[in-house]
């Protein structure tokens, strides 16, 4: 499966869309007076509907993700910080002309704080364009327009702007890097992601220290219902992990199924 295919495939996945369709196949399923298949499916789709707003479905597909990598106790040198790309939407930012970030933007900021507390490290940012057709607006070039106006000395800041996915921001930062033996590199991404991360630059022979940010849930405590929409994009933020996680492993890509400390 490429890079094509794995938009298509999630695209048929996204757990907002399964809910789409499933209310489409009842609309038909009333027209055509299949009235069995119409309340068994709507059955069905209350019945998830109920699950992801009032019980911890988000919880369940997070937490194990998120908590997977506890954040690390900072060294008092590192060689190389990497950040990966994901906190940008390069498209509206050509549209608009204003860098325009999103939930994954604590990624932006732990890069800069970590970069300013480890003044002679190297720092690398990867991110290219998600888009299948038109390429041409790639997350660097923003990222780059926006550390400068936060008047961050980029300089300091390799921007590779050509991978589409976490394989490509592993492989093409390697080359840009080439560490060496012994070398201490702190890895920021979303916390949820940082399994499959982490999978793939140990496969590429690159260990690197996780540094998870932007998290979506907590650790314990009390659960708080979160409505349909909420509780439907934490489960989405899951469930697309879980099957990278899987596809992933079944590609070679990681040598795990679920990467550890």
């Amino acid at each position: 499966m490429g890079f094509v295919a794995s938009k298509i495939f999630w695209w048929s996945a996204n757990p907002g869309n399964l809910l789409l369709l499933a209310l489409l196949i009842i609309w038909l399923a009333l027209i055509f007076r299949w009235r069995r298949l119409a309340v068994n499916l709507a059955f069905v789709t209350m019945a998830v509907a109920l699950l992801v707003s009032f019980a911890p479905a988000r919880e369940w597909v997070l937490r194990p993700l998120e908590y997977r990598f506890p954040v690390p106790t900072l060294p008092e040198k590192i060689d190389g910080i990497i950040v990966l790309g994901g906190a940008i939407n390069s498209d509206l930012a050509q549209s608009t002309g204003q860098v325009s970030i999103n939930d994954a933007s604590e990624r932006l900021f732990a890069f800069m704080e970590l970069g300013l507390r480890y003044p002679q490290a190297k720092m690398i940012f990867t991110g290219g364009s998600p888009n299948i057709l038109d390429d041409s607006a790639r997350e660097a070039d923003y990222s780059k327009i926006f550390y400068t106006r936060l008047g961050f000395d980029v300089s300091r800041i390799l921007f590779e702007r050509d991978s589409r996915n976490t394989v490509e921001n592993a492989s093409f930062s390697k080359l840009l890097a080439n560490p060496s033996n012994g070398e201490a590199w702190l890895l920021i991404t979303s916390a949820s992601h940082m399994p499959r991360a982490v999978g793939v630059f140990r496969t590429l022979g690159w260990p690197v220290l996780p540094y998870p940010v932007d998290y979506g849930v907590t650790l314990s405590g009390p659960w708080d219902p979160a409505g349909l929409l909420d509780g439907l994009d934490g489960v989405r933020w899951g469930v697309r992990e879980w099957i990278g996680l899987v596809y992933y492993r079944m590609s070679g890509f990681t040598s795990e199924f679920f990467p550890g400390p």
